[in-house]
């Protein structure tokens, strides 16, 4: 039977409308998926996101990356974030918001920091907490609380909630210590002050060497490779600025730099102004160095602050000499705090200082006049230590042991305005 051909061509009209409409709509596909680009190259200003609604949508770029998008927009959002519990309707992360503690313990006592999130102590607020049940309070709003004495063992310990903080729910524990264990403290459990934070005046003294220390047979030029030891000198803030690379080519083959020293009034922490100034210019002219510190600890666990400010202060550096406890009055006729403790004491707070250092891996000793080493300390207990003796006169009267001498404090060293201590170093 035949085919009629109207209908024939009726169906082929039909389908090449059918097949030219969809291919418009793939194009219109295509087209809406790439207008950023199409209209680029065509030139039509556009710009780089769309507004739906109250929202931004980011658009492909020439790339095909992402342009506009924000990558803090969800902050925009006040449905993205909890409800704040302290600042209602607040939607930032307030970081310096939160308050966190950090427990220590050196004998029968508890140091509670409260600190932020980067671990400083918070100041200015009033915090409290719990200690096996009792309320401790941080009345003088510096972010630490001291509690002494306490019974040994595991105390627990609550930060209680304040007002404006997030605080931590679940209590802390800490094993307080029954006796020292010369180990070094928190930085946190240390107040080391700068010198424009204090009375210089009254708390850093020079002590002048007592007449019977010295005689005139007393080396003032430097002495050096004939005596088959080493030549240094010591500093402190007292010699001010310093050329450290005409000292290195004036021979001088070692340092010794003040740290710091504790206040003979106060008994505060404080930093030698030029400490961090003489290290690295002793350390950048090839000039090998040790530290000293100048104490006046009147308790064994003072002389582990001591220990522990200066092991904190010379971690960025490298030490080829011991770190020494300075020892000796404060010329100023037994007024300073730690000028009239009896040898046993004071023997005592020396190896304190010294066993600290030893525990945190540096070499450690005791610097003192001869006088002082016989008549003020106890050296049978000390034997271990290395000894830098402070005696003026050609040949040291001292008959104990000693690894260094500090020969002069009148010596002329290039690079050096006015007198500076000298020494000769017999350590390998």
């Amino acid at each position: 039977m035949g085919s009629n051909p109207n209908q024939n061509s009726r169906l082929i009209k039909h389908a090449v409308m059918t097949a030219v409409l969809i291919i418009i709509i793939i194009l219109s596909v295509v087209a809406a998926l790439n207008y950023a680009q199409i209209s680029g190259y065509l030139g039509f200003n556009q710009s780089e996101t769309e507004t739906q609604g109250q929202f931004t949508v980011p658009v492909s770029d020439s790339q095909g990356l992402l342009t506009g998008a924000d990558p803090s927009a969800f902050m925009k959002d006040p449905s993205f974030f909890d409800a704040d519990p302290y600042e209602p309707g607040s939607i930032q992360v307030k970081y310096g918001k939160t308050a966190n503690l950090v427990l220590s313990s050196v004998e029968k006592d508890l140091r509670i920091h409260i600190v932020d999130i980067l671990g400083r102590n918070i100041t200015g607020v009033e915090f409290s907490v719990s200690v096996d049940g009792v309320e401790y309070r941080d009345n003088d709003k510096d972010g630490l609380i001291y509690i002494s004495p306490l019974s040994a063992g595991e105390s627990v310990v609550i930060l209680n909630p304040q007002t404006g903080f997030r605080t931590q729910t679940e209590p802390a524990r800490i094993n307080i210590k029954q006796k020292i264990e010369f180990i070094a403290m928190n930085e946190l459990d240390l107040k080391i002050f700068s010198e424009s934070q204090i009375d210089v005046a009254v708390e850093d003294v020079i002590d002048k060497m007592a007449d019977n220390e010295r005689d005139a047979t007393e080396y003032t030029e430097p002495l050096g490779s004939w005596t088959g030891a080493k030549l240094g000198i010591d500093v402190s803030k007292w010699n001010k600025e310093i050329d450290w690379h005409k000292v290195k080519d004036a021979g001088v083959e070692f340092a010794i730099i003040r740290v710091g020293y504790r206040g003979w009034t106060s008994g505060s922490l404080i930093e030698d102004p030029y400490f961090k100034a003489n290290m690295r210019g002793a350390l950048n002219a090839g000039i090998p160095v040790g530290v000293y510190f100048f104490t006046q600890a009147i308790t064994v666990m003072e002389a582990v602050e001591e220990a522990s400010m200066v092991i904190a202060m010379v971690e960025e550096f490298k030490l080829a000499y011991p770190i020494f406890i300075d020892s000796e009055g404060t010329g100023t006729g037994g007024l300073g705090r730690a000028d009239n403790l009896n040898k046993s004491l004071r023997t005592d707070i020396s190896k304190a200082f010294m066993e600290t250092i030893k525990n945190a891996g540096y070499h450690a000793g005791i610097y003192a006049a001869r006088s002082w080493l016989y008549n003020q300390l106890d050296m049978e207990q000390l034997s271990e230590y290395i000894v830098w003796l402070a005696e003026y006169r050609d040949i040291p009267q001292y008959t104990g042991y000693y690894q260094m001498w500090q020969y002069s404090s009148r010596g002329q060293i290039d690079g050096i305005n006015g007198n500076v201590d000298l020494n000769l170093s017999y350590l390998d």
